[in-house]
């Protein structure tokens, strides 16, 4: 027992040792990824302004276009890719012509490079059909945004909902 707790306690003393100043990860430097974090905050903000004024029709210029593209809620795919999405969107529009989104307080923003960050949030969505009946839909959103052409878009998103 006192053999397993020293090994324990040696992989854990080896695990925290690296030269000082080696870097450990390939991430950007601390203030270029304060100004990425931003400019991802930025994004996720105006995405939820941009659906809340404009409704589903905006997500069209969220969304990344191509075949990298996918989206998936609650398990399963909902977009195969960019061209999918595009088509959904459209329809959606027409029965769902008005949805309040808000990302929560909750934010975080993984920056991996300069072009790519993941993000995860709770959200809240009023959505009103076409009839004008409200439902509200909770849950978590997580996503991979890619900046192409210095904006930001997501290439893949997924909507976990909360139970009614």
């Amino acid at each position: 027992m006192a053999r397993a707790a020293a090994l324990v306690l040696m992989a854990l003393a080896a695990a925290g040792c690296h030269p000082r100043g080696a870097a450990t990860t390939d991430a950007p430097a601390a203030q270029p990824r304060s100004a990425e974090e931003d400019s991802v905050r930025a994004f996720m903000q105006a995405v939820a302004q941009n659906v809340s004024r404009e409704g589903p029709a905006a997500w069209r210029r969220e969304f990344t276009e191509g075949p990298e593209f996918f989206m998936a809620a609650n398990g399963q795919l909902v977009f195969a890719n960019g061209p999918a999405a595009a088509r959904g969107i459209e329809a959606l529009a027409h029965t769902l012509p008005k949805i309040q989104l808000r990302f929560g307080d909750d934010l975080r923003v993984d920056v991996l490079t300069s072009a790519f960050a993941l993000v995860g949030c709770s959200y809240s969505e009023v959505q009103t059909d076409a009839q004008g009946q409200q439902r509200t839909d909770r849950g978590y959103f997580t996503a991979l945004a890619e900046r192409r052409d210095g904006q930001w878009r997501f290439r893949s998103a997924h909507w976990s909902s909360l139970p009614p």
